[in-house]
């Protein structure tokens, strides 16, 4: 087995199969979606013909979905899975949200919650795409003042509770509307049916990987990981490397990958924080060039599927920084130069 290139594969970065973001949202179950402006190009580098235009159009139509969904960060996600994977995702984020808040010391009565929630509600129905600085507005005209941070939980914790999702696509910051004007809701939910679609979702894009990875991914109890995984059945084994035990699908990729790629990967990119055992494709004497202990994750450039420096996002230039040993200059100028190219420049 070589994970590096089957993760790569299933991972839609090598010989991508879909032509449209929302497929590869849909491909992919979740996407992370910390960096408004750089989670677009996770999509694009994923699309056989990426188009900022069509990313736009599916996520103004609400095809693409984002929204804090796991571990109290933000993903994207189709509308298909929406409604289905918050009710799975949500009361095990809502317990993380309120863990942070504890720990910042910060409480939110229950009055003020349904309060706020009330209002945050209303400016989005008005509003259509509301930003912010339109919620603060709202909450003044009330006679509400609160700081930016507390203002941060009440959104999000109106968008898990199925209140608030994405607006319209934003240059540069956050928008929400209603929920139940943006995506159709389903008459019936079964939670068993949305744990195994949410599994198999998981493992087809990120394949081989381990129970681990998906206990980490998912945000899920141990327990309920372990269950979807038996709920798969016969469509998915287990195959052992360097010691431990990684899961494929009966529709694995394994043909396609080519040598000599290279990969522009934007912060936050679901190649690493995908998973746990991100070691598979990140030397160990490198890993503080991608990330650190408190969770920031930079812009690195892949190599054949191997991490093995940094670029820059927002230069007019090609700017990258290679790890010791490593130059593959002319490899990543060719991305470059695809993705000056989506972004319109």
């Amino acid at each position: 087995m070589n994970p590096v290139s089957i993760r790569l594969l299933n991972q839609q970065l090598a010989a991508p199969q879909f032509g449209s973001s929302a497929e590869v949202v849909s491909h992919m179950g979740a996407m992370q979606a910390q960096d408004y402006r750089m989670m677009r190009w996770a999509v694009a580098m994923r699309t056989g013909k990426p188009s900022h235009k069509a990313f736009k159009k599916a996520y103004d139509e609400g095809t693409i979905i984002r929204l804090h969904l796991m571990r109290g960060t933000w993903q994207l996600i189709s509308a298909e899975d929406y409604w289905s994977f918050l009710e799975l995702c949500a009361p095990k984020a809502i317990a993380v949200t309120q863990g942070w808040m504890s720990s910042n010391k910060v409480t939110i009565p229950d009055d003020e919650l349904i309060k706020v929630r009330g209002i945050l509600e209303q400016t989005a129905a008005d509003k259509g795409s509301a930003t912010k600085e339109d919620f603060v507005q709202s909450l003044a005209e009330k006679g509400i003042h609160m700081d930016s941070h507390r203002l941060s939980y009440h959104i999000r914790m109106a968008e898990m509770s199925g209140i608030l999702c994405s607006g319209n696509l934003h240059p540069t910051k956050a928008t929400y509307t209603l929920a139940t004007e943006k995506v159709k809701k389903p008459t019936s939910i079964d939670r068993d049916e949305a744990l195994m679609r949410f599994t198999r979702k998981y493992f087809q894009s990120r394949q081989p990987a381990t129970l681990e990875d998906y206990v980490w991914w998912s945000g899920l109890n141990v327990s309920e990981c372990k269950k979807g995984i038996e709920m798969l059945g016969e469509t998915i084994r287990k195959e052992s490397w360097q010691g431990r035990d990684f899961y494929l699908t009966d529709a694995c990729r394994t043909r396609g990958f080519r040598k000599g790629q290279a990969l522009l990967i934007p912060p936050y990119d679901e190649y690493l924080i995908g998973y746990k055992s991100r070691d598979v494709v990140l030397p160990a004497a490198h890993r503080h060039r991608a990330y650190n202990n408190f969770g920031i994750f930079q812009p690195v450039i892949a190599s054949d599927g191997i991490i093995c420096g940094n670029w820059s996002p927002f230069e007019e230039k090609c700017q990258a920084a290679f790890f010791d040993g490593v130059d593959v200059s002319d490899a990543v100028l060719d991305v470059w130069h695809k993705y000056i190219r989506y972004k319109g420049r």
